[in-house]
């Protein structure tokens, strides 16, 4: 059941109508009822694995929780992380494991293995897996308390407005919240506009920008030997822009659904285009994975305190694993990897170029200067997508080589880019569409102010201007209807 559904539509109304009438004390049930059937609505059968990662976690934190000896303890954490780790390895690098290792045994000239698994993904298995590892860890460091009631750790697990895409929460925020459910003052009328100001935000960015954007970006890139350097740009910016709209939204809808219920998730995205900087960019991308890696890899590893040559290892470390996390394809362990690299290059150059602009005397706190810094970024951003985008390694290296083997420049401007999916009237609209998101992104970039905040400080005929506005342009222009194939939230893969 994907959030720009119509069994959707139907679903979370229905969850609504029984969760703000019923008694206080059936809310946990209620909503574990309507994860588990929103979670089951992809596939039956793998609500036993997140069922059973579920109580592998919550048995291990009350084992926790009893032990006095340290060695005790560790010994249940590692045993329950290495449960979880093993279950999502086989489901999401089984096959991935087996064509590596008959590639290599190929070129020794060695019978390779036979066969490959025939398992489905489970839909979200990375996110949830990775919210109940960051519970146990918690409980094991006695960041949090032991939760003893599992329904509502279950809950915790499987809360479904972020079950399948994040963010990734952690136990001291949501789970804090779930034990105060029944205190939730549910008829809080600004609190619910506020939330479904955020989902109308969302869908703006997913069926509006994100799924036409998606069909210039897989004309191009599906047939990318056709094409020149004009149409690979704008379809590398392209892809940009629409895993951006397509996974914040994602999140933004899932904040906005959960906050009309009473509960406030993780910010996971914040206008990170306008970062001036590769590690700036990932304290703004996908907040809740970067802060998961950081706190339960980076720094168990030693982070920054064993001197930069274990500082730089621990960042490459934590990128290629990243890259890997988000699929089974070594075109995602590059990604990671160019990340990793701009990160340790940003850092050992970055006393060199303070002292260069010091010296040739470039003003480092004007506009322009930091523009600069926002565009060089974001090219370096777009070309590692390059890489998370093509199917191989190959056809990545392919489409940057024709890139410059063969510049069209003139294309931009004869109508050329009009035959890429998208007539010019689609073309126009997707053009406005992402003004707008710029002008929603800079308001976050430079006031720290969401959407729903901006509007509420407005005169209300200008409030409602603007949502009626987004929601008529979701109407009329969003992409579905019969002959449209819904486009599937992309990270629902990872």
């Amino acid at each position: 059941m994907q959030f720009n559904s119509v069994d959707f539509m139907i679903f979370f109304p229905v969850v609504l109508a029984f969760y703000f009438v019923m008694p206080k004390k059936l809310r946990t049930i209620w909503l574990l009822i309507a994860s588990y059937f929103f979670y089951m609505s992809w596939n039956a059968v793998y609500a036993l694995l997140i069922g059973g990662s579920t109580l592998v976690t919550y048995v291990s934190g009350l084992l926790l929780s009893k032990l006095e000896t340290s060695k005790g303890k560790k010994l249940v954490m590692v045993f329950c992380i290495v449960i979880n780790l093993s279950i999502l390895a086989l489901f999401k690098y089984g096959n991935f494991f087996i064509d590596s290792m008959n590639q290599v045994l190929r070129h020794i000239n060695v019978v390779a293995v036979p066969g490959r698994l025939n398992l489905l993904l489970p839909v979200g298995i990375s996110f949830y897996t990775f919210q109940a590892l960051g519970y146990i860890i918690d409980v094991y460091r006695g960041d949090v308390l032991v939760e003893r009631n599992f329904i509502r750790y279950a809950l915790f697990v499987s809360f479904f407005p972020q079950l399948v895409a994040g963010p990734i929460e952690r136990s001291k925020n949501l789970l804090n919240q779930m034990r105060n459910i029944e205190n939730i003052a549910l008829f809080n009328a600004r609190r619910i506009a506020s939330g479904a100001i955020m989902m109308v935000w969302g869908y703006f960015m997913k069926m509006v920008i994100a799924d036409r954007m998606s069909i210039l970006v897989d004309t191009v890139f599906n047939d990318y030997r056709m094409y020149g350097s004009a149409e690979l740009f704008l379809a590398t910016t392209g892809f940009a822009i629409q895993i951006y709209c397509d996974f914040a939204s994602y999140s933004i809808i899932a904040l906005g659904a959960a906050r009309i219920m009473g509960f406030e998730l993780m910010e996971n995205f914040n206008a990170p285009y306008f970062a001036q900087s590769i590690k700036e960019f990932w304290s703004r991308w996908h907040i809740s994975l970067s802060t998961w890696f950081r706190d339960y890899l980076y720094i168990p590893l030693g982070g920054n305190r064993k001197g930069k040559v274990r500082k730089y290892l621990n960042l490459m470390i934590v990128f290629l694993v990243s890259g890997l996390w988000h699929g089974a394809n070594f075109t995602f362990v590059v990604w990671g990897a160019i990340h990793g690299f701009f990160q340790v290059v940003s850092d050992c150059t970055r006393g060199f170029f303070i002292k260069l602009n010091e010296r040739l005397k470039i003003k480092t706190d004007v506009f322009s200067f930091k523009l600069l810094r926002i565009l060089v970024t974001f090219l370096m951003v777009s070309f590692a997508w390059i890489f998370f985008r093509s199917d191989s390694i190959s056809d990545a290296l392919r489409f940057i080589k024709r890139m410059f083997d063969r510049p069209t420049p003139w294309n931009f401007f004869n109508g050329e880019i009009y035959n890429l999916g998208l007539d010019r009237v689609e073309m126009n609209v997707l053009l406005i569409s992402v003004v707008i998101l710029l002008l929603v992104d800079l308001l976050k970039y430079l006031k720290n102010k969401t959407l729903d905040a901006f509007l509420f400080e407005q005169n209300i005929w200008f409030e409602w201007f603007v949502i009626i506005g987004l929601i008529v342009m979701i109407y009329v222009f969003g992409e579905y209807g019969p002959s449209f194939d819904a486009k599937q939230f992309i990270y629902f893969q990872f």
